[in-house]
């Protein structure tokens, strides 16, 4: 079987995907340092995938996808993984990582260092680094500004082209022959960077990532935070060139920790209503999917209805009401199962015969 399994890390993301083949792809790293001292409730995810990749007999992951270069997507990662480009981030137990995945927006952004966290700097080397040496890396779009840069150290687009994957392709590092998954790449838009001045959001990794298992196929969207306008450009495009299979879902990740922007531009008082080809997205679920908010606990409250940022219960309910009518299976909460004060990881099992929760922490 494959396994998907959602790390309990507060409002933020990490995410795994363990194959049968037991091959490893890390999406995002959010490790808070309080949990080393036993405070939580958030998980200590450093000694959390530690343990797991001991036990599997494994020192890297095959993949690690940073969806893009927020704080609560690469966290402390730098502390936790061997990086190439300099010697003080090499050894002393660190986890190696055989291949990076980051959007063009990691190789590409700039900004004053008041504006950009001194981790984020460190993985934009780390990119650019391996992207200089030709290997250990993919990057997801390639709009001029990359094409630029490649110019301007020494590179050519056809000299790196094995190493860049545009949406709308399919990453070749996994086939669903070799490993019973692939990797469809929706998003970044070329447009998405070269359109934009700041584009971290607009521009995140969103993936149709299709398991195969026995004669079944099953459909997990996994997306980083964006907004419906962004994602009714997916839908747009998924339509155009015939790719709306992309689209269904079996399993999908709320955007943007359960952000109503999500949904609509308007939060509602009681439940966001979504706007038309968002709801198509959301019909487009599957008998029995499931659907994850890497999230702090959504709180039906006065004080959960009006806060600003997210979790947005009013989201949430939107959610719920559509995967009621897809005849969906469950709406779970990372940091709610199997409660609020000690959560754990949600692991789901890839079977030919379905999608099921599993409850019980990894052997």
């Amino acid at each position: 079987m494959h396994q998907v399994i959602f790390y309990p890390v507060g409002n933020g993301d990490t995410s795994q995907i363990i194959l049968e083949n037991g091959k490893r792809i890390l999406f995002d790293y959010r490790h808070k340092k309080k949990t080393e001292d036993g405070e939580g409730p958030e998980i200590n995810l450093k000694d959390r995938l530690k343990d797991e990749l001991k036990k599997a007999g494994k020192t890297s992951f095959d993949v690690v996808a940073f969806t893009h270069g927020d704080e609560d997507h690469i966290e402390n990662g730098t502390e936790f993984f061997e990086l190439r480009h300099a010697d003080k981030y090499k050894g002393n137990g660190r986890i190696k990582i055989d291949t990076l995945w980051v959007p063009a927006a990691m190789i590409l952004e700039t900004a004053s260092s008041d504006k950009q966290s001194s981790e984020f700097v460190i993985w934009r080397q780390e990119a650019r680094f391996r992207l200089k040496e030709g290997k250990g890396i993919r990057v997801f779009s390639k709009p001029d500004m990359l094409k630029e840069w490649l110019k301007e150290n020494g590179l050519t687009v056809e000299s790196c082209k094995h190493l860049i994957t545009d949406a709308g392709q399919v990453a070749p590092d996994f086939t669903l022959d070799k490993d019973g998954v692939e990797f469809f790449c929706h998003s970044p838009f070329i447009k998405h960077i070269d359109e934009h001045d700041e584009f971290r959001n607009e521009a995140s990794l969103i993936f149709n990532i299709r398991f195969q298992s026995g004669n079944s196929e099953f459909d997990y969207l996994a997306v980083g935070d964006t907004k419906w306008s962004i994602l009714e450009e997916i839908i747009k495009t998924s339509k155009e060139h015939k790719n709306e299979d992309r689209l269904a879902w079996d399993l999908y990740n709320i955007p943007h920790h359960c952000s109503y922007q999500a949904l609509s531009d308007d939060k509602g008082e009681c439940e966001t209503v979504p706007t038309p080809l968002i709801e198509e997205l959301l019909l487009m679920g599957k008998e029995g999917a499931y659907l994850v908010s890497s999230s702090n606990p959504i709180l039906d409250t006065k004080e959960g209805r009006g806060q600003l940022l997210p979790p947005h219960i009013q989201a949430k309910k939107c959610y719920e009401q559509y995967l009621d009518k897809v005849d969906g299976a469950k709406a779970l909460v990372t940091m709610e199962e199997p409660n609020a004060t000690e959560p754990e990881p949600i692991i789901f099992k890839i079977e030919s015969n379905g999608i099921s929760l599993d409850k019980k922490v990894l052997s």
